[in-house]
This record gives C-alpha cells, structure tokens and sequence, in this order.
C-alpha cells in the first residue's frame, strides 16, 4: 500500500464526533469526593514563591488554569480513569494475582500505582511533572494521605503534572498581567500628551 493511500484512508475514518452526551473526568472525581477545590488545597500545601507565582493567589489562579487545561485532555481523563477502576477492584479484592488484603496494606512490591501516577504526571508536564509527583507523593498533602494505593498516586501526578507547569508557565502569567498594565499605562500616558500645544 503506497503512503498516498494510508493518508486517504485516515481521512476517512476521522469524521465528526458528537460530544456532547459524554460525562466530564471532573463530575466523576467529584464523586469520589475530590472537587477542584480538594486537589488546589492539596497543590498549595506544597506552594513555593516562584517567578510569575509570587503569591498563593496567584499560584492557585494559574494552578486552576492548568489543571482545567490538563484535564480537557481525553487521553489524560481516561488514564485517570483506569486509576479509579484498578482502585475500585482492589478494594473488592478483584485485581488479578492479588488479594483485598494485601491491596490494602498497600506493599512495596506494588509499583505499578507509582508507574500510573508518574505516566499522568510526565503526560502532562513531562520530566519536571515526574520530580512534582515524587514531591507529592512522598509528602502526601491533603487529601493525599486519605486515599487508597492506586488513587494517591492517580491525583499525586495529576497534581504533580498540573503544579510543574504552574511553576513552567507561571512566569508567562506574571508578565501578561504586567504588559496589559504597562500597555494600558501607556495608553493613558499618549491620551494626556495628544491634547498638548500645538507649537
């Protein structure tokens, strides 16, 4: 088959698709008790002063933006979700080659909840979302020390992923809200000047 066919043959299996009966990865972890609210809590327990996100207002402003950004993401909300299947199933004892009882004592020999939380994490903010998941992970801010095995490391990257770019992109907010003051500054500024001498 030349390569000429395959491009044609894409173009027509990738029609329109209706999206507008499907559920949102947000309802769905809202119903597991983790509104946009616990996950910025838990993000700003582990807040450092950064250029662009000087203050915690600031951090949790450009916090909610990238996880919004993160999450409109099918491929990152369907990784999310598998996490919270493979959770469910642990808790009914129903993961393959493991009993409820040692899913719940969560073992170190179980790493494949830290493969998943640092496959979400470098998803979306690559290698600086994977050292923000560690952090997150280990320290277990908020709500992370009340989740299960694989649900701790499922939100510690999502997390991780969303807090690295706040701290990348961060620095691209600070300077948008300070160019829109200069600008409007400067608008004022050549406002005054226009109604001078005429000499």
């Amino acid at each position: 088959m030349k390569l000429s066919n395959i491009k044609n043959e894409k173009k027509k299996k990738n029609g329109d698709v209706d999206n507008s009966y499907t559920i949102g990865i947000m309802k769905v972890l809202e119903e597991s008790n983790l509104s946009e609210e616990v996950l910025v809590l838990a993000a700003m327990e582990l807040y450092v002063p950064h250029p662009g996100v000087e203050t915690q207002k600031i951090a949790e402003s450009v916090f909610r933006r990238e996880l919004k950004h993160a999450l409109s993401d099918p491929n990152l909300c369907i990784l999310l979700y598998a996490g919270m299947l493979l959770e469910k199933a642990g808790e009914k004892g129903e993961l393959p080659g493991m009993n409820k009882e040692t899913f719940n004592k969560d073992l170190t020999f179980l790493i494949v909840d830290e493969v998943i939380g640092m496959s979400i994490a470098k998803y979306i903010s690559g290698d600086k979302g994977i050292f923000e998941y560690v952090r997150f992970d280990k320290l277990k801010p908020g709500i992370l020390s009340k989740l299960g095995p694989f649900m701790d490391d499922v939100i510690a990257g999502l997390i991780g992923g969303a807090s690295a770019n706040m701290y990348s992109r961060g620095k691209d907010y600070g300077h948008e809200k300070k160019k829109a003051k200069k600008t409007k500054a400067r608008k004022a500024l050549n406002k005054s000047k226009s109604g001078g001498f005429a000499g």
